[in-house]
């Protein structure tokens, strides 16, 4: 007797997806929770960044995997005498009322407010109609 012929074997489609517009919200609110770790950094006077892994050629010549660090690009910069935060999903800048892409605020320190309500609304289901034009125009 085979061995394969003792196992309970069966066809089987696997159908564990998570809905496209929640995995899109939670990854703008993950961009938003990193933004602010950059405004931490900001206001320590510091450059925020990750750690991130690549493969280079070693003097040996052989190929390994090393950590540099990344810097992340901060979604607000001062201008106009105060500082205007936009809002991204990705690389791309979110019309967060259909027109507008930025909230201007007085000081560094109200940037932290802006993404707080940034989160608020994208946790609430507001900024998905924005979200879905911005990965739309990738295609």
């Amino acid at each position: 007797m085979s061995y394969i012929a003792k196992l309970n074997l069966k066809t089987v489609q696997r159908t564990v997806q998570k809905d496209p517009v929640l995995a899109r919200r939670d990854k703008l609110m993950a961009g938003i929770d990193e933004q602010g770790r950059v405004h931490a950094a900001a206001l320590a006077g510091t450059e925020y960044t990750v750690k991130a892994k690549r493969w280079q050629t070693n003097e040996a010549g052989e190929r390994a995997r090393v950590e540099h660090e990344k810097r992340v690009r901060a979604w607000f910069f001062e201008q106009d005498g105060g500082y205007y935060v936009q809002c991204r999903y990705g690389s791309r800048i979110l019309n967060i009322n259909g027109k507008s892409n930025a909230v201007f605020v007085d000081t560094l320190d109200d940037v932290a407010g802006a993404l707080k309500t940034f989160k608020s609304a994208a946790d609430s289901g507001e900024l998905d109609k924005a979200v879905v034009e911005a990965a739309a125009k990738k295609k």
